[in-house]
């Protein structure tokens, strides 16, 4: 959430160039106990409401947060410190192929732009990018977006609830209330996540959130990360929600930690046998720096008692990872992402959630990640939760680093020709945000934990695009000692395009399959996946959902007469995709892409261009699924 200027506009949405404010990180073996046990707050019931789109009118000066002007522009270190030895040659791997032919493929068009603005009567804000989040069991596909979620079936691909805004769905106030006269604004939320538990059949959301002064919009400095329960195992009924107070100030029985009020950026979830975890980047509202990730570990069992019954509120664990040291001089750790799986078994230990990081701090490039063991997870909200420890290790990689922004195929861009038309400065075709090199989602499964990073690949004339690197790391235990090892590792790169933005999915078979946006010269851009085979190497990158024109949203560009255009010719895209393993062995995913497209007189005679669309962006989401024991 917290990156640029611009990115703010839309929403706060993710966190872009956390690598740029996070300065290094990274030590080897410190294990850290957590600090003392707090309890979530509960929130009432939530759950999805009746679709109820509103216009999707531009209204300028109430279209995006009040608090984009009081954001930092982005680009600040938060240290001075620098790797020993660090790789001085981007890296340069060999081209995948791409084809359109996708054995045991399905896949539909899903949220997009205009279903985010017109949710809730049209009382949102335009918000980009979409920050993916995807979930499947059962007979439901459940995708959660900024800030717009929605159920589908799970066969028939048709929406059976929702879209529902996301303030409407954790029962809040609406992010603005247009009929209000003053305009009145509710809480500010950002970065949804999801997740589908096999053990024990229930759906969870996560999302952050800051308070706002309802007269103006403006933060007032309190925060929470709001998780949703499902009651029972269909999504479409009702969700018990609770919260964590992120805000760190001391008050409230939160620690006291520097600068905050503070808030937990783009939370990140995980779970195994017996805890569901969050972790958070945490930033202060009302000031520069970085505290570092906050790791939240809850009781799953609990947490889904208190769902179902209304029972007594679960504890939780937190461990501040921005007290450890790091292996780098001025590094603090961040984007620590947890692990899900499809398996979800108790691992030694008595119980032992995995994580990953990535270690450029300093938005060069690196060869080392971090693997992370949270170990005793039964204690978890028991008596013995002081047992339940965080431990890491540094272990050798390929090489990754900061990728640029990538390119995409010319076409019709009503927005930037409206733009020009009315007497601003021409509009060049934007880029898409490469963002950083943080760790993606990722995922264990038969032993293993599998994630990628965006990376810049360099080709031989010396143009650096966007390039996916992806890990597969063994991690163990000797001695009750965390150890880990690169298993097998690769890079995805498309000769003359870019691929970006990278989740894996694997099933309880252990097949796997990397999926991404693939963008350039010669493809709009387009939701694609590659399968990763046994040998660990990247196969062919197929085109799931070709896009059908390129990114024409108010980020990208720059009008000295409209409020809110203030791009330097770059979209935000992202902020991340979602793959995770569905029924019978099938591996479903979700990423952005550009689903249609319109001439400027179209655009002019109607500003959604037939519902596809809003004034201000036009970007999508495509879901996939891909069954690879058709193979």
């Amino acid at each position: 959430m917290r990156h640029a200027k611009r990115s703010l506009l839309i929403g706060l949405s993710g966190l872009t160039l956390i690598a740029m404010f996070a300065a290094a990180f990274f030590f080897y073996g410190h294990t850290q106990a957590a600090g003392s046990d707090r309890f979530l707050a509960g929130g009432g019931t939530g759950g999805f409401t009746a679709a109820h789109a509103g216009n999707a009118s531009a209204m300028f000066a109430s279209e995006f947060s009040p608090n984009i002007e009081d954001q930092d522009d982005e680009g600040d270190n938060d240290g001075g410190g620098s790797q020993q030895n660090p790789p001085t040659v981007a890296p340069n791997p060999a081209s995948n192929g791409v084809t359109t032919h996708n054995p045991g493929f399905s896949g539909f068009a899903g949220l997009n732009h205009f279903n985010t603005r017109t949710a809730s009567g049209g009382n949102q804000f335009s918000l980009e990018p979409p920050d993916q989040g995807l979930c499947v069991g059962g007979n439901f596909v459940v995708e959660t977006i900024n800030d717009v979620t929605a159920v589908y079936n799970r066969f028939s691909h048709q929406i059976v609830a929702g879209p529902t805004g996301l303030n409407e769905f954790f029962r809040l106030p609406l992010a603005i209330d247009r009929g209000a006269n003053p305009l009145v604004f509710g809480p500010f939320l950002s970065d949804p996540k999801c997740y589908f538990d096999t053990a024990t059949g229930h759906w969870f959301m996560t999302i952050l959130e800051l308070d706002v002064d309802p007269a103006t919009g403006g933060f007032t400095g309190p925060s929470h990360t709001f998780i949703a329960v499902s009651q029972t195992s269909n999504p479409t009924n009702a969700w018990s929600i609770f919260s964590i107070d992120t805000t760190d100030d001391s008050t409230n029985g939160t620690p006291s930690h520097a600068n905050c009020p503070c808030f937990g950026d783009q939370p990140l979830i995980g779970a195994d046998a017996f805890g569901f975890y969050i972790t958070t980047n945490e930033f202060p509202v009302f000031a520069n720096g970085f505290n570092g990730a906050q790791v939240y570990a809850i009781s799953k069992f609990q947490l889904i008692n208190a769902a179902k019954h209304a029972g007594s509120l679960p504890s939780f664990l937190q461990f501040d990872t921005g007290a450890l040291p790091t292996p780098d001089q001025g590094g603090i750790w961040y984007s620590i992402q947890p692990a899900t799986s499809p398996e979800l078994h108790g691992e030694p230990n008595h119980g032992t959630e995995y994580f990953l990081s990535a270690l450029d701090f300093f938005g060069t490039l690196d060869n080392r990640i971090a693997v992370w063991a949270l170990t005793n997870t039964s204690a978890i909200g028991g008596p013995h939760a002081d047992h339940v420890a965080l431990s890491h290790v540094v272990i050798g990689s390929e090489t990754y680093g900061q990728p640029p922004d990538a390119r995409q195929k010319a076409g019709s861009t009503p927005l930037a020709d409206f733009i020009a038309a009315n007497g601003d400065p021409v509009q060049e075709l934007s880029k898409l945000a490469g963002n950083d090199d943080r760790m993606n989602q990722v995922v264990f499964a038969h032993g293993l934990l599998y994630a990628g990073v965006n990376t810049v690949v360099q080709v031989p004339n010396g143009e650096e695009r966007v390039g996916i690197a992806y890990f597969i790391v063994q991690p163990g235990f000797a001695h009750d000692r965390l150890k880990a090892q690169v298993h097998k590792q690769g890079y995805v790169s498309v000769a003359g395009e870019s691929v970006l933005f990278p989740s894996i999915g694997v099933n309880d078979h252990g097949d796997a399959l990397i999926a991404f946006t693939l963008s350039g010269p010669d493809f709009f851009p387009s939701a694609a996946y590659a399968e990763i085979g046994s040998n660990g190497r990247a196969g062919q990158v197929h085109v799931a959902g070709a896009g059908l024109g390129p990114e024409d949203s108010f980020t990208g560009y720059d009008s000295p007469t409209v409020v809110g255009f203030e791009g330097d010719g770059t979209s935000r895209w992202g902020d991340y995709s979602a793959a995770v393993a569905g029924p019978g062995g099938s591996i479903w995913f979700a990423t952005e892409y550009i689903g249609q497209t319109c001439t400027l007189d179209e655009f002019v005679t109607d500003t959604t261009c037939g519902g596809t669309r809003t004034v201000l962006a036009n970007w999508g989401t495509f879901i996939g699924s891909v069954n690879l024991s058709h193979h």
